[in-house]
């Protein structure tokens, strides 16, 4: 998993039996596999923000500003849970 998939081309990691994923798509395929344990991290990822704590539309709003816009739109859904 890296943001950095540029240097990391399927061409070279294809001998390895390996790929590159985009931190955003990992936590959509995991998402596809089990929400509810996606969204219970997220929470606890959330809850342990102790030194500079966030609202759930906060925590959202830094994972958009992170680069995973997609696991943000999917979030915001469930903002209630968070």
């Amino acid at each position: 998993m890296t943001f950095n998939l540029r240097d990391f081309p399927a061409s070279a990691l294809d001998e390895l039996e390996i790929e590159a994923q985009h931190p955003d798509e990992f936590v959509m395929n995991l998402w596809d596999l089990d929400q509810a344990a996606v969204l219970a991290a997220a929470a606890q990822m959330r809850r342990a923000m102790i030194r500079n704590p966030y609202s759930p539309e906060q925590f959202i709003e830094c994972i958009y500003r992170q680069g995973l816009p997609l696991t943000a739109t999917t979030l915001r859904d469930y903002c209630s849970l968070l």
